[in-house]
C-alpha cells in the first residue's frame, strides 16, 4: 500500500524555454505532465542562475508532495539545474538532443500560449498580472485528453487526493 500511495503523489513538470520576445526577455513554461497545469515565468535574460532561481520560486510555492521531478530541454539556460535540485529536492532530467517528441505536452502548450501571445508580442511590456491571466485562461480551458476537465481541476483534485494520503505515510 505504501508503494501505491507514493506513486499517487508523483507530479512531474516538463519545462521548455521556447518563447522569446524582443531583446532578452523571454518566458519559461512549466507544464505538469499529468494534468497539463501550466505555470508561466517571465525572465529578463537567459542567464541560468536567474532562470533556475525563478523556477525554484514557482515550484517552492507548491506543496512539497506536488513537485517530484522536472525535465528540461537542452538549452544553456538550464545548466544551473543542480541549484534547483538542491533547494527544491526534486529530480532533474534532460530530454535527448533533437528529440522534440519527449516534450510534446510542452510544445502543445507553447502553441496554446501563442494564441494569446503571438510571436510579435513585446514581453517587456507584459505585466505579471497579464501573464497570470493567460495562464489562468489556459488552465481553465477543458481538454479532450483530460476527459473535458480543465488542467486546474485535474491538478488540484490530484493535490487534494495526495494531501489526504500523506498522513498515512508517517
Amino acid at each position: 500500500m505504501r508503494k501505491n500511495l507514493r506513486a499517487a503523489a508523483v507530479l512531474s513538470f516538463v519545462n521548455s524555454f521556447a518563447i522569446q520576445s524582443y531583446g532578452n526577455t523571454n518566458l519559461t513554461t512549466l507544464v505538469e505532465r499529468k494534468s497539463r497545469y501550466t505555470l508561466l515565468i517571465k525572465n529578463q535574460n537567459r542567464r541560468s542562475e536567474v532562470v533556475i532561481g525563478k523556477i525554484r520560486d514557482k515550484l517552492t510555492a507548491l506543496p512539497r508532495h506536488s513537485r517530484r521531478s522536472v525535465t528540461f530541454d537542452r538549452g544553456s539556460e538550464f545548466v544551473a539545474w543542480k541549484m534547483l535540485t538542491k533547494h527544491v529536492e526534486l529530480g532533474s532530467y534532460y530530454c535527448d538532443p533533437r528529440s522534440p517528441w519527449q516534450k510534446g505536452t510542452n510544445e502543445n502548450t507553447n502553441g496554446r500560449i501563442r494564441q494569446f501571445l503571438p510571436s510579435n508580442t513585446n514581453l517587456n511590456e507584459l505585466s505579471n498580472a497579464e501573464l497570470n491571466t493567460v495562464a489562468k485562461r489556459i488552465n481553465n480551458t477543458p481538454r479532450k485528453c483530460l476527459n473535458y476537465r480543465t488542467p486546474h481541476e485535474v491538478f488540484y483534485n490530484h493535490l487534494h487526493q495526495c494531501e489526504d494520503q500523506i498522513p498515512c505515510l508517517t
